[in-house]
């Protein structure tokens, strides 16, 4: 276990390094800069000149890259190009707002995705499990945007239940629960619907494997059986697939942030896209980046740890 954890941590060191060189090159590759944004087309050349030394971007590419890496080495993440301020302070601001709505939909996505693939597991084929198929296969179809607005429009502008963005709710935001209802709810639908298929599935599979069969031969109860048995085994495919959930769930984030003006960190990365400010737009996608590869490395460690016989890991 030790040596597979270490083995792994190496590739996501790796994985990291690579992330950074391409986001590094892919953020320079944007059309236009800071200097070119905050002059309008009648500005002469000599002013955009100037501002570009300024802001350091007439500086080789080579140069920049290697004060950015070792930025990240030391903790520095930079200066934002249009407001002047430290890039963490961007982060700062951003990140918690996300990272809040992210923690609650992983709170309440387990739970349920675990309850509801076990409940159509051990009754494969039933009624029940036709229902529960359907729907989540209808919800899985549905993009989150629409879903978003759906919901918006019934509970928010038809009803009145909930309010529909967080405009006006950038201070306190935490001391009001409703704010969370829909967008949660959005982020929910589909990925419960994807890992509960999943355990679902390595349900009936160990149902079906010989350990279960001779457990239940001896006499192992029930509750003890499913617990001690078919669980940490349907578990394996359930933790991988939360790890590749989870980069959906990053990316599902944005939507909603971006459909209920959530002030996150999609709303800092489209500034900081528009302002070609990109200090700031390397730092944030850098974040999301590292905050998959550290999923994917969590989940085989947790999986490994379940079963460690796992060929998926190997």
């Amino acid at each position: 276990m030790l040596r597979f954890a270490l083995r792994r941590c190496g590739w996501t060191l790796v994985q990291l390094t690579a992330l950074s060189v391409i986001i590094f090159l892919l953020t320079n590759l944007l059309p236009g800069d800071a200097a070119t944004v905050d002059f309008n087309e009648q500005a002469g050349l000599d002013q955009v000149a100037q501002l570009r030394e300024q802001m350091g971007l007439d500086r080789p590419l080579a140069e920049r890259f290697a004060d950015w890496a070792h930025g990240l080495l030391t903790g520095d993440l930079g200066t934002s190009l249009v407001g002047g301020g430290a890039v963490s302070e961007v982060l700062s601001s951003s990140v918690p707002v996300t990272a809040a709505l992210a923690a609650v939909t992983i709170v309440l996505l387990v739970p349920l995705a675990v309850a509801v693939g076990l409940l159509t597991g051990l009754r494969a084929g039933s009624r029940t499990d036709r229902v529960v198929s359907a729907v989540t296969l209808t919800l899985t179809s549905v993009p989150d945007f629409v879903l978003a607005l759906l919901l918006v429009s019934v509970f928010a502008l038809r009803l009145g239940w909930l309010p529909s963005t967080w405009v006006g709710a950038d201070e306190g935001w935490w001391q009001r629960p409703e704010l969370f209802v829909l967008p949660v709810a959005v982020l929910l639908a589909r990925t419960v619907c994807v890992l509960s298929r999943q355990i679902r599935a390595g349900t009936v599979t160990a149902l079906h494997a010989g350990y279960t069969v001779q457990a239940r031969r001896l006499g192992v109860p029930p509750t003890r059986l499913v617990l001690r048995h078919v669980l940490p085994n349907a578990a394996v495919p359930g933790v991988q697939e939360l790890a590749r959930t989870g980069d959906q769930l990053l990316g599902g984030v944005l939507v909603v942030e971006a459909v209920f003006a959530i002030p996150g960190t999609a709303t800092a990365l489209v500034e900081a896209v528009q302002n070609r400010d990109v200090p700031t737009v390397q730092a944030l996608t850098l974040a999301l980046a590292a905050v998959a590869c550290l999923l994917n490395l969590a989940a085989d460690l947790v999986s490994q740890r379940l079963a460690p016989r796992s060929e998926v890991l190997r």
